[in-house]
């Protein structure tokens, strides 16, 4: 159907700016070209059909503009989510899937592989403080409880960012919060060693620091994601993402000792955070917030995301009246609780192996710090090859058929039930070499979460999926921090780092029960009071 629109029927809306009928809307040129096929409005409160393509000699309409009974709607309308949605595309074939070197030349990559690096720096800057906490709390006396209290300081700031950055992300967008973001923690990790040299409170403050920026590090990354990529690719593009962010961590935790052996105990802290201050000028320079900003793009990759995102009308041209979501409804919903405990449970498990392994590898098997480092990065850089593949299986389930709440809920069992077993396979071994082994794999099973609940955030709320995010993470932070402080006075009460451990497995299983009994793949009405 080439003409400008064939209704199949009445169109009849209720809604648009809070009025119970369409009022003409000013011809707008369009920004994208819309693929020519039909469309069904079937969400909320509008009901008829209507489809799009080329326009008529004369008509005055650009193509991406649709009439609907007289009514000019431009390609983006300001309308919610919930008054109008495009019907579920079943198979776009007007364009077709891009092939392996297509996907890994395109702009949304490029995208990607900025996100990843970021993510690199995120978790590099954090983990430094790993490492070098060993010999500062020889130098300073510290007891194992007290070096729990350091380690967490990260986390007191990462504790009150995420809910009020998400919201942020959500406002603004990820390209802009992000740069801020990576700026704001380059700074506190540039600052650490002046900080550490004036007092421990200024140190502890710096650390807190650091936690607030890099709290919008992870719902900026998924709303740049939900932005650039379809919903088949998703999976993928998480796992590059978090590729990168495990990959930050095994670099902190082999550069970190070589440079302070060259440098001393605060060389990677000032080139990790100048390495940030360079990443921000790239990304503002090379990187746009949307696929139709972008002015490398081309008409292929700009028709391939747009027809296969399969995203409702988009709020962009009416002006936003509050930031503050609603808090009260997302948390109304049993599929949001799931997100919760899972996030909870994957950074009580992450931040527990982040914080202290090396410590663990010191203490258990007396290897030098360098050596308790090696071993502990090695499971990191077997996370991000393992986590990018189990996006590609996940991304290969839902092509194939298979329901993305079962998709979903596959990854996650992975990602919770297999490092649990394994930890307790870490709790038995008898040598380093062994225990790192057991360790690679907790830390490459867990990687399957990035294709579980950190996708799922994306399918159940796209809107709110930065607040959404920022409450998950919120919860993952409370909970890191009693993992990562309870350690300390764990093993002070008991002696032993096996008992914590085998709680931790315990843990990983209770949650995996959790989110397979609630979590869903389907959207969530989150507009609607709960009954």
């Amino acid at each position: 159907m080439n003409s400008a629109i064939a209704l199949g029927g009445p169109v009849r809306c209720r809604g648009f700016s809070g009025d119970r009928s369409p009022k003409p809307i000013k011809h707008e040129p369009a920004k994208f070209k819309l693929p020519s096929r039909s469309f069904q409005l079937t969400k909320g409160n509008c009901t008829g059909s209507l489809s799009s393509g080329g326009y008529p000699p004369g008509s005055g309409l650009r193509n991406g503009s649709s009439l609907v009974s007289g009514f000019v709607l431009p390609s983006r309308i300001g309308a919610s989510s919930n008054d109008a949605q495009f019907g579920s595309f079943a198979e776009d074939k007007d364009v077709e899937a891009p092939s392996f070197f297509e996907f890994i030349t395109s702009e949304r990559v490029k995208v990607v592989a900025m996100l990843a690096l970021a993510l690199a720096l995120c978790n590099a800057d954090r983990v430094v403080m790993s490492v070098a906490i060993v010999p500062l709390s020889l130098s300073h006396g510290w007891s194992r409880s007290f070096a729990g209290i350091v380690q967490s300081s990260f986390l007191w700031g990462y504790f009150v960012s995420p809910i009020a950055g998400g919201a942020l992300v959500d406002y603004y967008g990820g390209k802009t919060v992000m740069a801020w973001g990576v700026a704001l923690w380059s700074l506190a990790t540039f600052l650490t060693p002046w900080a550490a040299e004036t007092s421990l409170w200024a140190l502890l403050a710096m650390r807190a620091l650091l936690g607030v920026a890099e709290g919008v590090a992870l719902p900026c990354m998924n709303n740049m994601v939900a932005r650039w990529f379809p919903p088949t690719e998703r999976a993928r593009a998480v796992g590059i993402a978090m590729a990168g962010f495990q990959l930050g961590s095994a670099i902190g935790l082999m550069l970190s000792p070589i440079l302070m052996s060259q440098a001393g105990i605060f060389g990677p802290f000032v080139i990790f955070g100048l390495s940030g201050f360079l990443w921000v000028l790239v990304w503002l320079s090379a990187i746009s917030s949307t696929p139709d900003r972008n002015l490398q793009i081309s008409k292929y990759e700009l028709e391939y995301v747009l027809n296969k995102r399969q995203q409702p009308l988009v709020v962009e041209n009416v002006p936003r009246t509050t930031v503050i979501p609603p808090f009260k409804r997302l948390l109304s919903k049993m599929p949001t609780w799931s997100l919760i405990v899972a996030n909870a449970m994957h950074s009580w498990g992450f931040f527990v192996i982040l914080s202290w392994m090396p410590i663990y590898f010191n203490s258990v098997y007396h290897v030098d710090l360098r050596q308790a480092a090696w071993f502990s990065a090695v499971p990191w850089s077997v996370m991000a090859l393992m986590g990018y593949f189990g996006g590609l299986w996940s991304d290969g389930l839902i092509r194939s058929g298979t329901s993305i709440t079962l998709t979903r809920k596959i990854m996650q069992s992975i990602g919770f039930i297999g490092p649990g077993v394994a930890l307790i396979g870490l709790t038995s071994a008898r040598s380093a070499s062994i225990a790192s082994a057991w360790l690679t794999l907790a830390v490459g099973l867990k990687s399957f979460s990035h294709s579980g609940f950190l996708v799922n955030l994306q399918e159940i709320a796209p809107q709110y999926s930065g607040v959404l995010h920022g409450i998950s993470n919120t919860a993952g932070t409370l909970a890191a921090i009693v993992g990562t402080v309870g350690v300390g006075f764990f093993v002070e009460l008991v002696g032993s780092f096996q008992g914590f451990l085998l709680l931790t497995s315990a843990l990983y299983f209770m949650a995996a029960l959790f989110y397979i009994m609630f979590s869903t793949g389907k959207r969530v009405n989150f507009e609607e009071e709960t009954d």
